[in-house]
């Protein structure tokens, strides 16, 4: 029973991080600054997710996990009104942004 638990382990724990995207996917040289209202806002974890529309086009928002957006002081309802984001765009050319900031509500609130 230990071997099959530590093949099991050998072969999902690779696929599970795989499946996460790292934050090495993402250009920090390239600082995408934007106001938006949000749309499809995901208050979950592993992290909170949203889409906005930058240069036409829409684009995935990549924030953070629920427990820190909420500890250092974002909530749910300030993503209800036009915010502004700075963070990064992905490497690969992919419409997705991972989001350092958001200023809301008069608050700036840095998420990494």
């Amino acid at each position: 029973m230990l071997r099959f638990a530590a093949f099991a382990a050998a072969i999902l724990l690779p696929a599970a991080a795989f499946a996460h995207h790292g934050w090495s996917s993402y250009d920090a040289r390239k600082v995408i600054d934007v106001s938006v209202k949000l749309q499809n806002v995901r208050w979950s974890n592993p992290h909170g997710s949203a889409q906005a529309v930058y240069k036409k086009q829409r684009w995935n928002v990549v924030l953070a996990p629920v427990s820190r957006m909420e500890a250092r002081g974002l909530t749910r309802a300030m993503l209800a009104k036009p915010v502004r984001l700075v963070g990064y765009p992905r490497s690969d050319g992919t419409r997705e942004m991972r989001i350092e900031r958001v200023i809301a509500a008069g608050k700036t609130i840095e998420l990494r």
